[in-house]
């Protein structure tokens, strides 16, 4: 399929080049996975080439700096501090650690939304034969969870309130500041999946005043699976120490002693083992293109796509699922489907890239889309 734009493009389209995958067809599943750069595909092959030139010994002068050099582009994305950046592979393993280093002793409850990913439920739903409380609050529209809905199931039992500040479900941004002042005033901690947001939205993590935040590569960040970070607030870090664990987040990891554990001062004391090197770099290559455009300036570009995609699919008849107020969307457009699969394999027969929820097709265009790319999928999904 011919993917040239006849229509105006916007600020950001001559980075659509960056992305091979355009040449050969219509890319709008970034919130799925991130289409592959250049840039990244060029880090992975240094570190290819460094395994294959040096092997082990470029731990010790290229592949540790790397690391810290992650977690520094990582905070600065958040506008964190590096030392409030601990690196994992998956939410799933950075809530493990986190989870396991909560004291629950007179608060067992955890409070969640129906709205929200599995993961963030799973690590307490997996504790309920421990005492553990999961309360998951309904969605009254399907689409929001407000703010009091969650304030309301919050008390003075409750340890956490984990959620999320892009429903993955509809795309709709959730207020995380004022999630955290709900929390915090009643004694609990406040744990955020950035996971659907931090590449597309700006976030400003000291600000919004959550204790805990996950994100990583796979999606918006454009640095593939297997690299995520686990933000923890600085003031936290002397208090929680982690029952999961592994030997990155001993502060004398080398010295290999195995009768004692000695924990970093800053958040690697909630790392577990060895980074995939390979992800390290892929996500390094990523980040260099979301810090040479900025956050703001994609979050204009996707926004004003997801309203192009939004209105194209109303006049379609499509009636999207999305937030009511454009504010309130982020780069996800639910599309309702009876038979999502099949919507997803006429896209797929048309070489437009999409994916399927239940009950929707999912559409999630980023900075290297165009308006065009949102009328060839709308026109599909229509006929």
């Amino acid at each position: 399929m011919a993917v040239a734009s006849t229509a105006p493009v916007h600020s950001l389209a001559h980075y659509r080049t960056e992305f091979p995958i355009f040449e050969r067809r219509i890319y709008l599943n970034s919130c799925s996975l991130g289409a592959l750069s250049l840039r990244s595909r060029r880090r992975v092959q240094e570190y290819l080439t460094l395994w294959e030139e040096r092997g082990a010994p470029a731990w010790y002068d290229v592949w540790w700096d790397a690391l810290g050099t992650l977690r520094r582009e990582y905070a600065r994305v958040i506008a964190a501090k590096p030392e409030e950046i601990a690196l994992h592979a998956s939410v799933s393993t950075a809530s493990a650690v986190l989870a396991g280093a909560i004291d629950y002793t007179g608060r067992p409850r955890v409070v969640t939304t129906e709205l929200d990913f599995p993961t963030v439920a799973y690590q307490w739903l997996a504790k309920r034969d421990l005492g553990m409380e999961v309360e998951v609050v309904p969605s009254p529209d399907g689409v929001t969870v407000p703010v009091e809905a969650l304030a309301a199931a919050i008390d003075e039992r409750t340890a956490l309130v984990a959620t999320s500040h892009v429903f993955f479900t509809t795309g709709a941004i959730q207020d995380i500041k004022a999630v955290a002042d709900a929390a915090h005033a009643k004694g609990a901690l406040c744990f955020v999946d950035a996971y659907q947001s931090v590449g597309q939205i700006p976030l400003d993590v000291h600000d919004t005043g959550v204790d805990f935040l996950c994100a990583g590569g796979l999606k918006w960040l454009l640095g593939g699976p297997g690299i995520v970070f686990l933000y923890v607030r600085e003031g936290l870090l002397q208090q929680l120490h982690p029952m999961v664990t592994g030997w990155f987040a001993h502060a004398r990891q080398f010295e290999f002693d195995p009768t004692s554990i000695v924990w970093h001062d800053d958040a690697r004391r909630f790392e577990q083992g060895t980074p995939a090197l390979a992800a390290v770099y892929a996500q390094l290559g990523g980040l260099e293109l979301i810090h040479e455009i900025g956050v703001p300036a994609i979050r204009e570009v996707t926004r004003e796509l997801t309203e192009d995609l939004v209105g194209r699919a109303r006049e379609a008849g499509l009636a999207p699922r999305v937030a009511p107020e454009a504010h309130e969307r982020s780069a996800i457009v639910m599309i309702p489907s009876k038979d999502p699969a099949a919507g997803v394999a006429r896209l797929a027969d048309a070489d437009i890239v999409a994916d399927a929820r239940p009950g929707h097709v999912r559409l999630s265009p980023f900075f290297y889309n165009l308006s065009d790319d949102n009328a060839k999928a709308i026109e599909v999904l229509r006929d």
